[in-house]
């Protein structure tokens, strides 16, 4: 197809999907259904044996909201495409991925049951394969786009097991009904309920990149910029703590399971904002950016915060589209240069992209009362410590989060944007990338607003949109410490992370460099740039000894048997060429000896 039908196609089918979207939720808001939710079944997809699976779909307060996200982010990430790709050989094909990508992600927040959520889990695990390794001649890209497959593989097995053990023990796996069962057939700390969790909370840590899964992100940035916005902004990995929250009636049966949630999005925020200080690749220091984020939702989730979760989900699927936009703006621009360190004193030439990183990167830090990541992320530090599952060493972690995170972003912005100028800037953007950063630059700062009625002591209206869905957290831990409180503290932990990022990345440039040059700096800096040593770890662990036995066990019998169908097959095509001879005659008799043979055996029987 011509470039110009396929962004017609390509960003217009993305367009629609959006705007049926923007009806749906619209009619939902004007007019909930009766209990706050739809089901549409379209038609039976499995009936076997007492199992029956549905083409369904449900829509509540959950599954509208990122329906809604995922649908708007992923358009503007579709537009700015359409000019980005422009030039790139694989346009049609890189359309073609993206478009399941988000018929993938749709199918799996839209799905009434849990084998057809599963069928969009591994659409958009196929999908992240194809794009990551979309530049596919170099060999790099597709070890990448392995990695990222194999990795997230061994959690979707986890899940696998985790349904065929739910149907057995609760016979179904609609998850409404699956909800109600157990809550009926199993008491709080069931064995079956934490092993079911447990299980879930494998394929999810897979997909988001959390721990002891994360390996796969930070290589991910091989494939196209956008195809790194939509991977780490609304679609992939959020849809582990999509798939957590949809299933919350469980974790609240498995306290061990839950509390592990929390433990798990504790660590995982550390490990990856000390990564993220270290990162010379733009787009890798977004890519740790993400996993701590994720980390956040994950110790929302963990303390029965699901409304936070959700709503810090919402506000980072714009502010970090928007920073990976800007990227892209950045490496376009120098010839597809990613190190920070070669860059500096672009906000003149590229304002766009300045700006972008400015606010996108203000709401990925928490500038407090300004941007929406200000709001989601104080709510989850709140509940990490007003929650009766909360405690004081989670909200610690938290708010040390909040500082690193602050840190490694200013250093990002005052690395490529402030300072000396080192590259000529040689492309800039069209309006079909422009119009995108504005947007989400808005939403970035406005987004949060709707949470602003909590500090006003009323509901907010978010949380009450998710009411229905979700279960609101009781405010146990209250003794001194107030909501207002925790604000301010992180806030300080904002300006702290900010005034250090200026001090070192900015005015006293030498000092790091000197930290570094260090013995134990260049030893800590090595650690946490390998990612804490887990690719090490892993290849020593899994990697090498599975070659060494494939190796070893390369003459096995196995291949014997198949050598052998294939000496079969060779000798009766050398007696089958026998007969071609060119003989009519020969032909004929043989036809009809084979008809007589026939019509003998039907005769026969």
């Amino acid at each position: 197809m011509p470039r110009r039908a396929v962004a017609a196609v390509g960003v217009g089918s993305i367009a629609a999907c959006t705007i049926i979207a923007l009806l749906i939720t619209g009619s939902y808001l004007a007019s909930p259904p009766p209990g706050g939710s739809y089901t549409q079944v379209l038609w039976t997809w499995i009936a076997a044996n007492g199992f029956t699976s549905q083409i369904a779909f449900y829509l509540d307060a959950l599954s509208l909201v990122m329906m809604l996200v995922v649908s708007f982010v992923s358009f503007i990430i579709h537009l700015y495409s359409a000019e980005f790709m422009l030039e790139d050989e694989g346009y049609s094909r890189f359309f073609a991925y993206m478009n399941l990508f988000v018929a993938s992600m749709i199918t799996l927040v839209l799905g009434n049951n849990l084998l057809l959520l599963y069928l969009g889990w591994e659409g958009v695990g196929l999908c992240s394969y194809l794009l990551i390794g979309f530049w596919y001649k170099d060999s790099a890209n597709g070890a990448a786009a392995q990695k990222a497959f194999i990795v997230t593989r061994v959690g979707d097995t986890a899940f696998a097991i985790g349904l065929f053990l739910l149907f057995k023990h609760l016979g179904t796996l609609d998850i409404q009904e699956l909800m109600h069962r157990a809550l009926q057939q199993w008491p709080v700390g069931s064995a079956l309920a934490i092993a079911a969790s447990a299980l879930l909370l494998g394929g999810a840590v897979g997909k988001s990149a959390q721990l002891p899964l994360q390996t796969w992100l930070p290589d991910a940035m091989a494939g196209p910029t956008p195809t790194s916005a939509l991977i780490h902004a609304a679609t992939m990995v959020t849809a582990g703590v999509y798939l957590i929250a949809r299933t919350h009636v469980l974790f609240s049966l498995a306290p061990p399971t839950q509390f592990a949630v929390a433990v798990v999005g504790a660590a995982t925020l550390l490990m990856a904002s000390c990564s993220a200080l270290v990162q010379s690749d733009i787009k890798r220091v977004l890519a740790y950016s993400t996993m701590s984020q994720i980390g956040y939702m994950f110790m929302a989730l963990g303390v029965g915060a699901w409304s936070a979760a959700i709503f810090h989900l919402m506000t980072h699927a714009f502010f970090k589209a928007l920073l990976f936009m800007a990227a892209g703006i950045v490496i376009q621009a120098l010839h597809e240069e990613h190190d920070i360190f070669k860059m500096g004193g672009l906000r003149n030439d590229l304002p766009y992209a300045f700006w972008g990183f400015i606010i996108g990167g203000s709401a990925l830090a928490g500038l407090p009362l300004i941007t929406a990541g200000f709001y989601s992320k104080d709510l989850i530090l709140w509940g990490d410590w007003s929650s009766p599952q909360g405690s004081t060493g989670l909200w610690i972690a938290g708010i040390v989060g909040a500082l690193l995170t602050s840190i490694y972003v200013y250093r990002l912005i005052f690395l490529v944007f402030f300072g000396e100028k080192r590259m000529e800037v040689t492309h800039r953007p069209g309006w079909q990338i422009k119009l995108p950063i504005v947007v989400l630059s808005v939403l970035s700062i406005v987004g949060g607003f709707v949470n602003i009625p909590r500090s006003l002591g009323n509901a907010p209206a978010f949380t009450n949109l998710l009411g229905s869905a979700l279960p609101e957290v009781p405010e146990t831990r209250v003794a001194s410490m107030t909501e207002g409180l925790s604000e301010v503290i992180a806030a300080i932990a904002f300006a702290l992370g900010l005034a250090l990022a200026y001090l070192l990345f900015l005015r006293w440039r030498a000092v790091p460099e000197k930290l570094g040059m260090s013995a134990i700096g260049q030893t800590i800096r090595r650690f946490w740039f390998r990612n804490w040593g887990m690719d090490w770890l892993y290849d020593r662990v899994f990697v090498r000894p599975l070659i060494w036995l494939a190796h070893i066990d390369r003459n096995d019998f196995i291949d014997d048997f198949y050598k052998g169908l294939a000496r079969l097959s060779e000798l009766s095509w050398r007696a089958l060429r026998a007969t071609e001879t060119g003989r009519v005659r020969w032909y004929a008799a043989w036809i009809a000896a084979g008809t007589v043979i026939f019509v003998a055996m039907v005769l026969w029987r």
